[in-house]
C-alpha cells in the first residue's frame, strides 16, 4: 500500500504565508510526479501546483507569482510554499502522487490522494 501524508496547514492572515507538505510511503517503486489541488464545498477539485521527477513545474494562473512548489525525491516529499496569501485561497488542499509500486509492472503507474489539509485565510 501507499500512504501520503500532509501537514502544515492552518489559519493565516491575509498576506502571510504558509507551507504545507506531503510526505509519501510504503509500497513505492518511483514517484513520476507530485502536485498540490485544492477543493472548496460543493466545487471541482482543482490544480495549484504540479512538479515532475525532474523538476519541472506547473502552476494555476492564480498562484503563480506566489506560490512555490518543490520536492526532495530523496525523502518523497513535496512542499508547498504559499505567499501572499489571500481569503481567496481558503480551500482544503490534497496532496497527489503518480507512481510506480515495487510489487507490479513499473511501467503501470497509480494515483494516489492525500487525506487534505485545511487552509483559511482570514481577511
Amino acid at each position: 500500500q501507499v500512504q501520503l501524508v500532509e501537514s502544515g496547514g492552518g489559519l493565516v492572515q491575509a498576506g502571510g504565508s504558509l507551507t504545507v507538505s506531503c510526505t509519501a510511503s510504503g509500497d513505492i517503486f518511483r514517484i513520476n510526479a507530485m502536485g498540490w489541488y485544492r477543493q472548496a464545498p460543493g466545487k471541482q477539485r482543482e490544480l495549484v501546483a504540479t512538479v515532475t521527477n525532474e523538476g519541472n513545474t506547473n502552476y494555476a494562473d492564480s498562484v503563480k507569482g506566489r506560490f512555490t512548489i518543490s520536492r526532495d525525491n530523496a525523502k518523497n516529499t513535496v512542499y508547498l510554499q504559499m505567499n501572499s496569501l489571500e481569503p481567496e485561497d481558503t480551500d482544503v488542499y490534497y496532496c497527489q502522487a503518480i507512481l510506480s509500486r515495487a510489487t507490479y509492472s513499473t511501467s503501470r503507474y497509480f494515483q494516489y490522494w492525500g487525506q487534505g489539509t485545511q487552509v483559511t485565510v482570514s481577511s
